[in-house]
C-alpha cells in the first residue's frame, strides 16, 4: 500500500482509494472539499469523524515536515532503509 502512495498508482481496495482520493482532496483544495468530496468518502463507507481524522493526520504531518525540514533531522539509524526519495 505504501509503494501505491509513493507512486501514485491504485490502492487495493475502493474503501482505501476513496480515503487516498478524499485526502488529496482536502490537501489540493486545502480544506475546500466539495459536496461531492464529502458525498464519495460517506458513500465509501467513512463519517464526519473519519473526515476530521484526516484533517488532524495532515496537520500533524505538515508540522512534523516543516520542523524537520528547518532542523534538518536526520533519518534515525533504524528506519534508514525505509528513506525515499521522489523520483
Amino acid at each position: 500500500m505504501t509503494e501505491a502512495l509513493r507512486n501514485d498508482e491504485a490502492m487495493p481496495t475502493p474503501k482505501l482509494q476513496a480515503l487516498k482520493d478524499f485526502t488529496l482532496a482536502v490537501v489540493c483544495k486545502r480544506g475546500n472539499v466539495s459536496e461531492s468530496d464529502l458525498v464519495a468518502f460517506f458513500a465509501a463507507g467513512y463519517a464526519q469523524q473519519q473526515v476530521l481524522a484526516v484533517i488532524l493526520g495532515l496537520s500533524q504531518k505538515v508540522i512534523s515536515n516543516y520542523v524537520n525540514h528547518v532542523a534538518h533531522t536526520p533519518v534515525d539509524k533504524v528506519f534508514e532503509k525505509f528513506a525515499w526519495a521522489k523520483k
